[in-house]
């Protein structure tokens, strides 16, 4: 799944092949098309999903819809359970993630901001589930990236007013349940919006989490969930993050009036909408989390899972993460070496450069900065879903001479985090993590690997 240069002529290369091996069993563990076999079945005329039954004889029609980075694999299981049972449906995915598909539509569309091409998309999504009725099913098939994928923006709002909110909002270093509680309240569509649009018909949601706890009602802002967030809510986001001032008029105009009772507040957990819906959690970031590790344990590693809720700036949590990998390589606890360490989580960036990189990037560059001249030590911080922030990096790789290599081939690890510029910096060290798209999405896996003699050895050459 990796690419050869990362191992090739590079420093620790058992290491880096045994991180990538990994990784790629967390990928595989969190595939989108086997979580959803594993929730529905056919036989007959009974469809079961999450154990619960549906008579195929007193539906009329299946519509599939849905949105976000893993959508399109998601979509193409239900297509081979329910064949030309499928009445129509439409997917809207990343570009670069969409796959063939025979009944059901596939659209590409922009992230992480959106464009016009999700714009078109989530208004036909829309006509689609509007013209369903009580003995209709719709299959709403949801994973990260789908808030982005489903721009519906409200009242004045125009789409280059949702592109500016959203920019904002990821530039700002709110947390993702943040960041939807302000997109929940700008959006036709999300906030459990997709839902009402789509009763009286029956509607299950099937969801891949890329969300820290996976609560449905923010996993892409939670289209077919009820949303325990306000108006209020929102303008304390707003307000918290100083995105007052930059905001469009048109949407502060429109929170104003939520909160002030003048909109229509989206879906509670009492409206009547939700009595025909169904939510399934297909996957998960623990699922995978607990694949690497067994994995690890495999190849000969004592292995700790630190957390699956890694949060916070990358930089910061990177510094956290690598006081666990110190700990282990001079005291040998919680474990000894040979250890890997794994977490899941996502962190946020704050961003106040004007260089290019993600969250991941930003915490392997943080962690190196933290490991140098460490023997038989790396550290790799992933995205599972192959794309790190707005980059083709699922993120990078960092060992103990990672910043002596650097040194040398002229590059400031200091001045790309204070620029935000990571991805250069391992572009030009080869230490990109490149997978091309996934078509998963949960969450970040950070790993460490450490072998014997690792920090201990480079205190006793300092001794001698």
């Amino acid at each position: 799944m990796f690419q050869e240069t990362l191992f090739n002529g590079k420093p620790n290369p058992g290491l880096r092949r045994q991180a990538a091996s990994i990784l790629t069993a967390a990928v595989r563990a969190v595939d989108p098309a086997a979580a959803v076999r594993r929730y529905i079945s056919r036989r007959g005329r009974v469809l079961r999903i999450a154990g619960r039954r549906y008579d195929l004889g007193s539906i009329r029609r299946i519509f599939v819809v849905g949105a976000g980075k893993a959508s399109a694999p998601m979509a193409a299981a239900v297509e081979r359970i329910l064949g030309p049972r499928v009445s129509a449906g439409i997917i809207i995915v990343k570009y670069g993630y969409a796959v063939p598909l025979r009944r059901i539509r596939v659209i590409e569309a922009g992230h992480p901001l959106p464009d016009a091409a999700g714009q078109r998309a989530a208004e036909e999504l829309l006509d689609l589930v509007r013209g369903a009725g009580p003995d209709d099913l719709v299959l709403c098939l949801i994973s990260g990236g789908g808030s982005a994928l489903m721009p519906a923006p409200v009242g004045e709002m125009s789409l280059d007013d949702e592109i500016t909110v959203t920019g904002l909002l990821l530039r700002s270093g709110a947390a993702i349940q943040e960041v939807n509680t302000v997109r929940k309240h700008l959006s036709r569509i999300k906030g459990g919006r997709l839902a009402a649009a789509a009763s009286p018909a029956r509607v299950v949601a099937l969801i891949l989490s890329d969300v820290l706890g996976d609560p449905v009602d923010a996993i892409a802002s939670g289209p077919t969930a009820p949303d325990p967030t306000t108006f209020a809510d929102a303008l304390d986001v707003v307000r918290r993050y100083g995105l007052a001032d930059s905001m469009p008029v048109s949407a502060m105009a429109y929170l104003q009036r939520g909160a002030a009772g003048r909109e229509p507040e989206t879906p509670k957990p009492d409206d009547p909408v939700f009595r025909r819906v169904q939510i399934v959690l297909v996957g998960s970031n623990e699922q995978a989390v607990t694949a690497a590790a067994a994995r690890a344990k495999t190849v000969g590693f004592r292995t700790l899972v630190l957390t699956t809720s890694l949060e916070g700036e990358a930089r910061e949590a990177a510094r956290v993460f690598c006081s666990v990998v110190r700990e282990i390589g001079t005291r040998r606890t919680p474990i000894a070496p040979p250890a890997c360490l794994l977490a899941g989580g996502e962190t946020t960036v704050t961003v106040r450069g004007q260089g290019r990189g993600g969250r991941c990037q930003e915490f392997a560059l943080s962690s190196g900065r933290v490991i140098a001249g460490w023997a038989n030590t790396v550290v790799a911080a992933f995205g599972t879903d192959g794309t790190d922030g707005p980059t083709d990096a699922a993120g990078a790789l960092v060992d103990g001479g990672t910043a002596a290599r650097a040194q040398s081939a002229g590059l400031d690890a200091g001045r790309a985090l204070a620029d935000n510029d990571s991805y250069p910096f391992f572009q030009q060290l080869g230490d990109l993590l490149l997978t091309g798209p996934t078509r998963t999405n949960v969450n970040d896996i950070y790993l460490a690997l450490v072998g014997d003699g690792s920090v201990r050895r480079k205190r006793a050459r300092k001794r001698r």
